[in-house]
């Protein structure tokens, strides 16, 4: 029997590693080998919104946060909107991630979760989240595009995890990339590999959230233009 769409997305998770070398000072983390509560609550989740066999837009990001997917396993997507718009309650943590509650407004403004998730399926080139190791000694979330060296790390692995995710049954003729310097990465591996038709560009909503709250509905507005156009 076919598998859905959804199912497809739990076997790419499940055997997500990166294994490659990463420059002094990055690590990544993987919620799916490190939490057993990820697997079954990023599980719950595909099930519910991706059990079928339908072909969506793809929006992409940069990595997850280690305060959102880097712990629900769900892109953008932290405890407290896991359990408050996709009713799915995480036990062993609770997270607070920005980008998520911008995410989350706009997906409502959408028409909430059931029907923004059977249109559309998020996640990054780079699908596990990267930490910097700082002189204070704390982990801070990293871009895989921060450092040279990284981004010539990850590249490879970024190109396969593309083209898995377009294997789940993704439209490419056009696609959103969130955030601009993310875009300007994007373009060049493109214009290789010739993933994609065209990329519309939003600007990333951590960016929205922390330097232009004030102006959140009209970028939530922008987000709705571009995504009922798709």
């Amino acid at each position: 029997m076919k598998k859905t769409f959804g199912e497809k997305v739990v076997a790419f998770n499940r055997n997500l590693k990166f294994t490659g070398k990463l420059p002094k000072d990055f690590q990544v983390m993987n919620p799916f080998l490190e939490n057993p509560e990820t697997l079954v609550v990023m599980q719950r989740f595909y099930e519910k919104f991706y059990q079928d066999h339908r072909c969506r837009k793809f929006i992409i990001g940069i990595n997850p946060s280690r305060h959102g997917a880097g712990v629900t396993g769900v892109p953008f997507t932290d405890t407290k909107r896991l359990e408050s718009a996709c009713g799915i309650k995480m036990e062993s943590a609770r997270t607070h991630e920005v980008s998520s509650v911008f995410i989350y407004d706009m997906i409502e403004a959408f028409g909430g979760a059931e029907q923004f998730y059977s249109e559309f399926y998020i996640n990054s080139p780079f699908p596990l989240a990267i930490t910097k190791h700082t002189k204070n000694g704390i982990y801070l979330n990293a871009n895989y595009y921060d450092d040279n060296d990284l981004f010539s790390n990850v590249e490879d692995f970024m190109v396969e995890s593309l083209k898995k995710h377009i294997s789940l049954g993704l439209d490419t003729a056009e696609v959103f990339v969130l955030g601009v310097k993310n875009a300007a990465f994007l373009n060049k591996i493109n214009d290789r590999e010739k993933l994609f038709g065209k990329m519309t560009v939003l600007e990333h909503p951590r960016y929205i959230q922390q330097y232009k709250s004030k102006e959140k509905q009209l970028y939530i507005d922008k987000y709705l233009i571009a995504l009922n156009k798709a």
